[in-house]
């Protein structure tokens, strides 16, 4: 063989050694929806509630770590069966918020029905933390009883507004939900349609109130600022991407 083709020939060896090498190289692991804020997100002072990763910065309401029943599941927050039972008990941030921006997105099971709560306290004289909280109603509309009350479908600030039919997805498919928590005014958007805008601490607030499930819960929206909350409801949900931008008051 020529010195030519020997020369030739090494370059094919060594590149069909390193095809062979990719070939059974791992593949770089896909981003999930949690895993991180772009470079856009950061600069507008976003941060992530949720690393997709593990419960860093989540607590039980009313202290004490996180029941085993909430999981990390392939980059989502999950809900499932500990002991046999759905019962892990509502999951809360570590820190509180006042005036802020959020996004998340979430999904139920058949039947499903969760909540992502807001400006919630865990006080002396709340033991639940939608005594204190408001709470944006995660449902899977079509399969839950609640989805036949039109304050208590998906997207609704539960049991005080009414959100437009039809605007949630079917049962198993992620929803985008966004809050906007302003210094006195309250919206809410499920997949890009608004679903809550009210005033908040005002009269026109606390005659919502009244007129609601609330108005024997002297504590339910009084608070300016409070933790984040995800609710078991005790049946499955996920959530992800779950993201907050503090905003001045």
């Amino acid at each position: 063989m020529h010195r030519t083709g020997r020369v030739t020939m090494a370059k094919w060896l060594a590149m069909a050694g390193f095809l062979a090498v990719l070939a059974v190289a791992p593949a770089p692991a896909r981003q999930t929806a949690s895993a991180g804020l772009t470079a856009q997100e950061r600069a507008a002072g976003w941060r992530l509630l949720f690393n997709g990763r593990d419960l860093s910065g989540w607590q039980s309401f009313g202290g004490g770590a996180p029941n085993p029943a909430w999981v990390v599941k392939d980059g989502a927050l999950v809900l499932t069966k500990a002991d046999g039972k759905m019962s892990g008990g509502d999951l809360v941030t570590a820190g509180t918020f006042g005036t802020f921006e959020l996004t998340l997105d979430w999904k139920v099971g058949a039947g499903g029905n969760s909540g992502v709560l807001y400006l919630a306290r865990d006080v002396p004289g709340a033991t639940r933390l939608y005594e204190t909280g408001l709470e944006m109603q995660v449902l899977d509309d079509a399969g839950h009883p609640d989805g036949k009350i039109p304050s208590h479908r998906a997207g609704a600030l539960y049991d005080i507004t009414v959100p437009p039919p039809g605007v949630a997805k079917p049962a198993g498919q992620w929803n985008h939900a966004r809050l906007l928590v302003e210094r006195g005014r309250i919206r809410q958007w499920l997949n890009g349609t608004m679903t809550a805008d009210v005033p908040y601490g005002d009269d026109a607030w606390r005659a919502r109130v009244a007129a609601s499930k609330f108005r024997g819960m002297p504590l339910f929206g009084t608070f300016p600022s409070g933790v984040i909350g995800l609710q078991d409801h005790g049946e499955p949900v996920s959530f992800r991407a779950i993201k907050l931008r503090p905003l001045r008051s």
